[in-house]
């Protein structure tokens, strides 16, 4: 049977002679539990490499201070339509740090809705509509405008 692998199960530093490798349970672990962080998640080690990577490594919440239910509940608001700079004055946070999450959010599209949709009471439409305001956020959609030549003084 196939299963998905959890964080722990093998090592993610990509220059490990181990990167990517499951771990089999009968045979001595090479992923072994180092801690917690001053949060309190969880760290593992690497018994070849000796690198150190926490449980949230790979996830919009890897090397965030914020608790994670704090930053999906920043995203339901997103979602419903609250604007950024009225979730940064309640909530206290940045706009770029809020800004920063919904970007980072962006990277793993189907884990996060499908979070968000057993947890909050969403809609579908409201989670493309965020998707759509991230996809276009920061481009520039205004058509250059032409210079009239004739406007210089200048002589053809």
């Amino acid at each position: 049977m196939n299963q998905l692998a959890n964080v722990g199960d093998f090592c993610p530093n990509e220059a490990c002679p181990d990167y990517g490798k499951l771990q089999k349970k009968q045979s001595k672990q090479n992923i072994k539990k180092h801690g917690f962080t001053a949060t309190g998640i969880q760290r593992f080690q690497c018994r070849t490499c000796g690198q150190t990577f926490t449980a949230t490594k790979g996830t919009p919440f890897y090397r965030r201070r914020t608790d994670s239910e704090e930053i999906l509940e920043t995203l339901a608001f997103l979602a419903e339509g609250v604007r950024i700079s009225t979730l940064a004055r309640v909530q206290g946070h940045k706009e770029d740090t809020i800004l920063a999450w919904l970007k980072d959010a962006a990277t793993h599209v189907a884990e996060i809705e499908s979070v968000l949709l057993a947890n909050y009471q969403l809609e579908r439409g409201q989670l493309d509509a965020m998707w759509s305001y991230v996809a276009h956020k920061g481009e520039k959609k205004a058509i250059p405008r032409q210079k009239n030549k004739g406007s210089s003084g200048e002589r053809p």
